[in-house]
């Protein structure tokens, strides 16, 4: 004699599903989803970039120094422009209209660009030391943009992922499966038997 029971399993499997955007492609499977960026986009370029260069912006931020790349730029931008337009000041404003008129001696005028060679050194000395007070600052500010761009692409990412998981169970087949458990009492039956044989006895 036995007694026979069931038991049922539920199984979910979620339908097959890629969702795709102009910046993200995610595709969710019975295993999970999975979603990156498109190559080649805004969203993929600052993801790339962001991660490549975060380190290095940081130490720019903490240790700011007039050998980064961008103040570099900046200086060497600064001393071209000043070198070329005081050279062009002193020479058509000074130097030329006075030898024109031969009031001027060439020592007066080694002296006239000795000065404004010292003057340059000066202003870029002082361009310098400005540039260094702002570089933080500077180098703060392009954190935040590159950091709100980065998030922004994250939210996208997050949005398409939601998206091709919901497209993905509302697509799911359920299905239940049924099996018979059973346990022979036969042989506790003949033993309460015998036992009661033998108190009766």
């Amino acid at each position: 004699m036995g007694k026979k029971s069931k038991k049922t399993t539920n199984k979910t499997v979620y339908g097959n599903t890629t969702t795709v955007n102009p910046y993200v492609t995610s595709s969710t499977n019975n295993k999970g989803t999975a979603s990156v960026f498109n190559k080649g986009t805004a969203l993929n370029t600052i993801n790339t970039f962001v991660n490549k260069n975060m380190n290095q912006l940081l130490n720019e931020y903490l240790n700011p120094t007039l050998n980064s790349k961008t103040n570099r730029a900046k200086m060497n931008a600064f001393t071209d422009e000043l070198n070329k337009s005081s050279l062009a000041a002193l020479e058509n404003n000074i130097i030329n209209p006075l030898s024109q008129r031969n009031m001027i001696r060439s020592s007066q005028a080694t002296n006239l660009y000795n000065n404004l060679v010292q003057n340059n050194a000066g202003q870029i000395s002082n361009y310098a030391q400005e540039l260094l007070a702002n570089s933080q600052k500077d180098t703060a500010s392009m954190l935040s943009n590159l950091l709100l761009m980065y998030m922004n692409g994250y939210n996208v990412l997050n949005d398409t992922q939601r998206q091709s998981l919901s497209t993905s169970q509302g697509n799911a087949t359920k299905t239940q499966t049924a099996s018979n458990n059973s346990f022979d009492m036969g042989p506790m039956l003949q033993l309460a038997t015998q036992l009661a044989m033998l108190a009766a006895g």
